[in-house]
């Protein structure tokens, strides 16, 4: 008979899956704290505490593996006395709560991505209203994300977000100005901008694309000094905003735009709303306004329907256009979309093979521009020291996906969450090494 643990009631908040995922975690516990209780954000195993939030993913096959994984590694840890509760959040839960219910029973509670007040009331806190804005980071102290809307209204055939999410909601643009000056006031000097999709900004709460006023209203506030753009859709993007970050030197000249694959078959079959021809126009407009602007993107390979002429098709086009930062992923038929009535019919490994062969080209162009650094001097912000090297960014990186500029810890010292210019000495494909230029 399992018997209750002797640890006190300390939360312990395990995030997986998107930084949406690492905000609300966020909110979640500022709320708790708040309310008075011992919350930590993944927490060392000796203090892990005997109260566990899950906050789990839905996404792909992989995300949903690792968070089922991880809810059956608690449900374990709860039937042998190491904690004493476990409750799951976020995406997975939304999507497939009947199921987890059913399947894994010893969970205390299930809860879906709009579940706050309930989740709380669950761990014996109160909803605070006053907090909106306010948030307990967990990432490091340097940069913070801004998740300026939630949901999605794009018909993607592929993607479920809309079924976890719901529809687009925006955020008013005073309330993310409030927050941005708490998390200056806390020492953040780099804001990142997700959501499902940033181009959509403000179409449901203005009536027009508000994504450049957004920005406008952002760079007057006092200590942030850089703002970067993620997941931005390319149907309909605000052109006014590559005008802006042209002229403002807080706006890094850096956007993530999934454009997920270029043939127009797979295209149309996916529901973009775009052609190979609307694509290459769209992103030569971006670097005709801003050159030096660095390009991420996201493909999908392995979608149903895929033909070998449809991945030349692909592979061509990331060859031409060279961006700067690229990931590639494997499809994942996912039920209750719209592509789940196709056929999944590329083989897993030709699926793994083509995505290889993807980054193997990217690899290539990713060296090819790096060494175009060498010899050049950048502003870094440095993140952190790790191991024999302090580890920092420039504008054109963002943190866990890009490049990493290494600088050698034994010979030269740096400040955490600081900003250096930073002479480039050498370059690998994904990896930076460079030395500090002092200013006179």
């Amino acid at each position: 008979m399992r018997t209750k643990s002797l640890k006190k009631n300390k939360i312990n908040v395990i995030t997986l899956g998107c930084s949406k995922n690492v905000y609300d975690s966020e909110v979640l516990m500022t709320q708790l704290k708040a309310s008075g209780k011992d919350v930590e954000h993944e927490a060392p195993r000796d203090r892990e505490g005997n109260i566990i939030v899950i906050n789990t993913c839905g996404f792909i096959d992989n995300a949903k593996a690792e968070s089922v994984n991880t809810i059956l590694e608690y449900a374990e840890k709860k039937d042998r006395g190491e904690v004493d509760k476990v409750f799951v959040t976020g995406c997975l839960s939304e999507r497939y709560r009947p199921d987890l219910e059913k399947e894994i029973p010893n969970i205390d509670a299930f809860f879906g991505t709009t579940d706050l007040p309930l989740l709380l009331k669950a761990l014996g806190a109160d909803y605070k209203h006053e907090l909106l804005g306010e948030r307990l980071t967990t990432t490091p102290k340097n940069y913070a994300y801004l998740k300026i809307a939630e949901g999605c209204d794009r018909p993607c055939s592929f993607c479920a977000i809309p079924l976890m999410r719901g529809k687009h909601k925006s955020q008013p643009i005073e309330k993310l100005v409030a927050e941005t000056k708490s998390l200056a006031k806390n020492g953040v000097k780099e804001l990142i901008l997700i959501a499902q999709d940033l181009t959509y900004y403000g179409l449901d709460l203005y009536g027009k694309r508000t994504l450049a006023e957004l920005l406008q209203a952002l760079v007057e506030v006092e200590g942030i000094e850089w703002i970067r753009l993620h997941y931005a859709f390319p149907t309909g993007f605000p052109m006014e905003v590559l005008d802006l970050m042209k002229v403002e030197p807080k706006i890094c000249n850096y956007i993530d735009i999934p454009l997920q694959h270029i043939s127009d078959p797979i295209l149309k079959s996916m529901r973009r709303g775009t052609t190979e021809a609307k694509t290459t126009a769209l992103l030569k407009k971006f670097r005709a306004r801003v050159p030096e602007m660095a390009i991420r993107t996201t493909l999908i390979v392995g979608y149903p329907g895929e033909t070998e002429a449809d991945f030349e098709c692909l592979k061509n086009f990331v060859r031409n256009m060279r961006f700067d930062r690229l990931g590639c992923f494997t499809y994942s038929h996912e039920e209750d979309t719209h592509a789940f009535k196709y056929e999944d019919d590329v083989p897993d490994e030709v699926k793994k093979a083509r995505a290889a062969e993807i980054m193997d080209i990217q690899s290539e162009i990713s060296w090819e521009l790096n060494q175009q650094k060498v010899g050049k001097t950048f502003r870094c912000v440095i993140d952190r020291k790790e191991g024999g090297y302090f580890v920092g960014r420039t504008e054109f990186d963002s943190p866990d996906v890009d490049n990493e500029v290494l600088i050698d810890a034994s010979a030269h010292y740096l400040k955490i969450g600081e900003f250096a210019d930073i002479e480039i000495i050498d370059a690998a494909d994904f990896d930076l090494y460079g030395v500090p230029v002092s200013k006179n």
